[in-house]
């Protein structure tokens, strides 16, 4: 089970009411991931479980290439180091804290300096070997969707209480798409959220029939510069005229998977692997209720 842990801490900033700690301090985000750890593990039982980390939020290459990349989200500009995101200072408080409660119930976080959490989970997803469920309120991973490799995505949009399971039938049924194609499709498409500007007048039906005939990017494209293609001039005149960011976008979307991890150490622990830290850090920001139930969650 791969977490997208920002995903879900920012998640459960929004959706659990704010609670304080002995000290004031505001820790909301904290015991609602907690919750929401011990309830997935406690549905699914994974053997393994990874909290995957945002080393870099927005990638130096990945603006390279598209400067619109997320600029949006962006509060300053750091050159030595990733920018700074726009995150609630309640919430941005809460982050270390985090960090401190996974590292003592020894629960595995994983980032990689430069990449997403969503390259970090493109590439534990790929050639895992065993089944992975993906745990996102990101539609960008629905690119790792792979029934052949057992490759899904419980997808939290809705709660994760209420999420969905996304398997290839799933996209095809959202999307008229195979989850293959996903990153295509969101590259015509555009989304406003990470700042993808699209191809001005291609909708999700528009690029969905592109898809389905001629199958991927490259082929869209060949077809919009072949004058015997089966495409009618608005399209062809549309992906004609947005040449230079089809030049550069698929890169951006497209999941890294083959980023140099340590795959050692996945497996969910049975025990905290500091009792008295998880304790500890429990009594000093009124976590001992989650912090009981995950313990009595992995001990199964």
């Amino acid at each position: 089970m791969l977490l997208d842990t920002a995903s879900m801490y920012f998640r459960a900033f929004f959706g659990v009411p704010e609670i304080l700690a002995p000290d004031g301090t505001p820790v909301n985000a904290v015991r609602g991931l907690l919750d929401f750890i011990s309830r997935l593990v406690e549905q699914y039982r994974p053997t393994d479980l990874v909290c995957c980390w945002d080393n870099d939020w927005r990638p130096q290459w990945r603006v390279d290439l598209l400067p619109t990349y997320k600029a949006h989200r962006v509060v300053a500009e750091v050159e030595v180091a990733p920018d700074v995101e726009e995150v609630p200072d309640p919430l941005q408080v809460q982050v270390p804290i985090i960090l401190e409660v996974l590292e003592a119930f020894g629960i595995r976080v994983i980032g990689a300096d430069g990449y997403e959490a969503d390259d970090v989970i493109g590439t534990l997803a790929t050639g895992a070997g065993q089944p992975v469920d993906i745990v996102t309120g990101d539609r960008d991973l629905f690119q790792l969707v792979d029934d052949a490799t057992d490759v899904r995505v419980l997808y939290i949009a809705r709660g994760v209480g209420n999420h969905e399971r996304v398997t290839n039938d799933w996209v095809r049924a959202k999307y008229g798409i195979d989850a293959r194609q996903y990153a295509d499709f969101a590259t015509l498409r555009g989304d406003a959220s990470d700042g993808l500007p699209g191809v001005p007048g291609v909708g999700e039906k528009t690029a969905a029939t592109l898809l389905g005939r001629f199958g991927d990017m490259d082929g869209i494209i060949a077809a919009a510069h072949d004058p015997e293609a089966e495409l009618g001039p608005g399209p062809r005149g549309k992906i004609k005229a947005a040449a230079d960011y089809l030049e550069v976008a698929p890169m951006v979307v497209a999941v890294a998977r083959d980023i140099d991890l340590d795959r050692n150490d996945l497996a969910l622990p049975s025990s905290p692997a500091d009792p008295a830290r998880v304790a500890a850090l429990a009594e000093r920001f009124g976590l001992e209720s989650p912090a009981q139930r995950l313990r009595a969650v992995l001990a199964g």
